[in-house]
């Protein structure tokens, strides 16, 4: 009889896995190719997945789940970038300057200069676990007592920011060391004229006023120039000692006048009663709750760490409210240009003319 030849089994064939999505701004050939080069560590062999983050009104912000960990990758808008905004490579150094500080920010990974893999400068960082408090639903489920220690937890990072000096970390060179105010006005008049797409003359109003009463710059310090709750990462591991774990979006800091950086958290703050500022989207309903405290105190508390004077804070929040209309212009016309990539941005547009309303009361109460 013929000797039988027993084949091996074989081995089963592994399903196939689904083919993902294109994210917009996130094609995952080049991006794969990329992560291998620069996280090898973290690629591995395996599927992996993005997403999404929603929230932010400028620069697109994803989570990518990778084999060997989970990592968030920062890029610019598609499309209607101003000059010198979104400056990735920037945000980059301010991260990997502040890591060793008090001052809590997310470990930067890997920047990308190379065009070929996105046509823009982008980076990766570590995902810090905790929560990012966007939406009034997150806010609402804590408890007032939490509510309050959140509030102080944020002040006291953004005391603990401009403490650091610029000189130790590296940073001394990271922009000019005065005339800030005067400088912020008119680089940010100029961007109005670049970004808006209706006429305003009561924008060319607020920015005259502006110019006219600049004060001298308080100090020079690092300034974060968007630092707001919904900004940053927040651990309520403990419920009874919330912190700030992590803040995030660096890309409008620079050497500045730590009073405008206050004056920025003050205007995002949505005081309990103020209806006009419900109608503000960004950051709207997240602090109108029992617990939290009036922006106002957030100023006091602020001065009480830092000794700093306050007198002048009406000037510096007309120049925080420009600031923000001239921001929230720029994503409605990126809105309008089909160039977004979430939800809610439909609602941007008509919150300049009031945002501007508000400057201009803050130069004088009586208008």
């Amino acid at each position: 009889m013929a000797d039988q030849v027993r084949s091996a089994p074989h081995a089963p064939e592994p399903p196939e896995l689904p083919e993902l999505p294109e994210l917009p701004g996130l094609p995952r050939a080049a991006v794969q190719d990329w992560l291998g080069r620069a996280l090898p560590g973290l690629l591995r062999d395996g599927p992996w997945t993005a997403e999404l983050i929603p929230g932010g009104l400028s620069n697109i912000t994803y989570r990518l789940r990778l084999p060997g960990g989970t990592v968030i990758l920062r890029r610019p808008p598609l499309s209607h970038a101003l000059p010198r905004a979104h400056d990735m490579q920037r945000e980059y150094r301010i991260l990997g300057a502040l890591a060793p500080t008090a001052v809590p920010v997310p470990e930067p990974l890997a920047l990308c200069t190379d065009p070929d893999v996105l046509g823009v400068t982008f980076y990766v960082m570590r995902d810090v676990p905790g929560q990012v408090l966007r939406d009034p639903a997150d806010t609402e489920a804590l408890p007032p007592s939490s509510r309050a220690l959140l509030a102080d937890a944020l002040i006291a990072v953004l005391a603990s920011l401009h403490a650091v000096s610029p000189d130790d970390v590296g940073l001394g060179d990271y922009g000019r060391r005065s005339g800030y105010c005067v400088r912020q006005i008119r680089t940010w008049g100029a961007q109005w004229e670049r970004s808006r797409t209706r006429e305003l003359p009561d924008m060319e109003v607020l920015l005259a006023r502006l110019s006219e009463l600049a004060p001298p710059d308080s100090a020079c310090t690092i300034v974060h120039g968007d630092f707001r709750l919904d900004n940053t990462v927040v651990s309520l591991a403990s419920p009874g000692a919330p912190r700030i774990a992590a803040v995030l979006d660096w890309e409008l800091s620079t050497l500045g006048d730590p009073i405008a950086d206050l004056a920025t958290t003050m205007s995002y703050w949505h005081d309990p009663g103020d209806a006009e500022r419900g109608s503000i989207p960004v950051s709207a309903g997240l602090t109108d709750k029992p617990g939290f405290p009036a922006a106002a105190s957030l100023a006091a508390a602020y001065a009480a760490r830092t000794g700093r004077d306050l007198s002048n804070l009406s000037f510096y929040m007309a120049l925080a409210w420009m600031k923000l209309a001239v921001i929230c212009e720029g994503v409605h016309a990126r809105y309008l240009g089909g160039q977004t990539v979430s939800a809610g941005y439909e609602k941007v547009g008509p919150a300049v003319p009031l945002l501007v309303a508000r400057g201009l009361r803050a130069l004088n109460p009586q208008r």
